[in-house]
C-alpha cells in the first residue's frame, strides 16, 4: 500500500461513519466529557470536516493554544520592527525574513508588511531553508529570520543553525520566539482549565515522541491520544479517549503510529538541546508559561540579533478590547461566543490573535462558516 492510499483510508467516509457511530454508543449515558487539541491543524480537521456536528451533545472538542503565530507576543514583533528601524539608521540593511502569517500581523506600531511597505527589505519565505539560502546569496549583508514555532518548527532551526555553524556563516542570525507545547498544557491545567482527555498534534509528536507527554498523564492524570491529522484520525482519537474514560483509564495512546515513535526523533531533540535552552515566556493572550520558551544558549547568541541590537520599545496600547481569544486559547470559549467574531474582527481586519493567522482558532471557523 502507497502512501496515497494510506491517507485515503483516513479519510474514507464509510470508515468514519463507523467510528461515529461507536462514538455515539460508547458516549451513550455518560456525563459531558471535554476534550482539547492544541494543534491548529487538527482544529482545520475538526471544522472543516464538520466532526463537531456529527458528535454526541455530551461530547464536547475544545481549541487550546495551537497556533504558535497566534500566541506570539505582540511586544515581540514591535522589538524586531524596532532593531529593523536601528540597524538600517547605522548603515547595516539588515534583510528580515518571515512567515507569510507572521507578516500580517498587526501591531500598534505596524505590521512586518507595513515595514516592508516603509522601504525596508522584510521577505516572506516557506521555511528557514529559504532564509539560509537568502543569507547564502548575500554574504555583505545580516539576513535575520524571525522565528516563531513550536517543536515541529524548532528542530529545522536548530538543524540550520548547525549547519551555519559547520560552513562558518556568519551573516545569518535569527529572533527566537520559539515555544513548548506540553508545558503550555501543564499550565493550562494548574491554571485550573478543565478537560477530560488531550488529543495530542502529531507533528509536535513526531520531535518529542510519545515520551515527551507522558508526564502529563502520570503527573496530572489526564488521559492523551497522539493522533494524525485525517478526519478519521481526529474521530479515532476521540473514540479512544471517550473508552479510556468509561472505563476508569489514564493512559497516553498513540493513534498515529504510522509516523510517530515512542522515543521520537532523537537527532532533532539533540540538535536542539544543542542550540536553545528552556525559559519562562510569554504567550500573547495567555501570559506568563514557566519553562515553555526557548532562547538560544549562551554559546550561541551570536546568532541571536537581540545580542547586537536592543532598542527600546515603547508600550503598546491594547487594541483587544472585549476580544475573548484568551478564553479560546484556554478552551473556555469557541468564536462564535465573542462579539467580535464574524463582525469587526475578520481575517482581513483581525482584531485579536485566533483571527491572525490561518491557523487561528477564529480564523478557521471564520473559512468554513456554518461547517462548525
Amino acid at each position: 500500500m502507497n502512501v496515497a492510499d494510506v491517507l485515503n483510508a483516513f479519510k474514507d467516509k464509510e470508515l468514519a461513519q463507523k467510528v461515529v457511530r461507536k462514538i455515539r454508543e460508547e458516549a451513550k449515558g455518560l456525563d459531558e466529557l471535554r476534550f482539547m487539541h492544541v494543534c491548529g491543524t487538527h482544529e482545520d480537521t475538526v471544522t472543516r470536516s464538520g466532526i463537531r456536528s456529527l458528535l454526541p451533545e455530551n461530547v464536547k472538542i475544545v481549541s487550546g493554544p495551537g497556533c504558535p503565530v497566534c500566541i506570539t507576543p505582540v511586544e515581540d514583533i514591535a522589538k524586531m520592527r524596532e532593531i529593523m528601524k536601528e540597524a538600517y539608521a547605522e548603515g547595516d540593511r539588515i534583510i528580515l525574513t518571515t512567515f507569510g502569517d507572521m507578516y500580517k500581523i498587526p501591531t500598534p506600531l505596524g505590521s512586518f508588511a507595513d515595514l516592508r511597505g516603509e522601504g525596508y527589505d522584510v521577505r516572506v519565505v516557506y521555511s528557514i531553508f529559504d532564509t539560509y539560502k537568502i543569507a547564502k546569496e548575500n554574504p555583505e549583508r545580516t539576513v535575520v529570520h524571525f522565528s516563531p514555532g513550536f517543536e515541529t518548527t524548532t528542530a529545522p532551526a536548530a538543524g540550520m543553525l548547525n549547519a551555519v555553524v559547520e560552513e562558518g556563516l556568519e551573516n545569518f542570525k535569527i529572533y527566537s520566539v520559539h515555544r513548548l507545547t506540553p508545558p503550555a498544557v501543564e499550565a493550562l491545567v494548574k491554571a485550573g482549565t478543565r478537560f477530560h482527555g488531550l488529543i495530542d498534534p502529531g507533528h509536535v509528536s513526531t520531535i518529542i515522541g510519545v515520551k515527551g507527554w507522558e508526564y502529563i498523564t502520570t503527573d496530572y492524570g489526564i488521559p492523551q491520544v497522539i493522533a494524525g491529522f485525517e478526519p478519521v484520525d481526529m474521530l479515532m482519537a476521540i473514540l479512544l479517549l471517550i473508552r479510556m474514560v468509561k472505563n476508569g483509564e489514564v493512559r497516553i495512546l498513540n493513534e498515529y503510529t504510522r509516523v510517530v515513535k515512542y522515543e521520537g526523533n532523537v537527532t532533532a531533540q539533540r540538535l536542539i538541546e544543542k542550540f536553545f535552552e528552556v525559559k519562562d515566556a510569554r504567550w500573547r493572550a495567555l501570559g506568563i508559561m514557566p519553562k515553555s520558551g526557548l532562547e538560544l544558549r549562551k554559546g550561541w547568541k551570536e546568532f541571536e540579533i537581540r545580542t547586537y541590537y536592543d532598542p527600546e520599545v515603547p508600550e503598546l496600547p491594547d487594541l483587544e478590547k472585549g476580544c475573548i481569544c484568551g478564553a479560546i486559547l484556554r478552551g473556555l470559549a469557541l468564536p462564535p461566543q465573542c462579539p467580535h467574531f464574524g463582525k469587526t474582527c475578520t481575517p482581513r481586519s483581525p482584531i485579536g490573535p485566533c483571527m491572525v493567522s490561518y491557523e487561528g482558532t477564529c480564523s478557521i471557523f471564520y473559512k468554513y462558516g456554518a461547517l462548525f
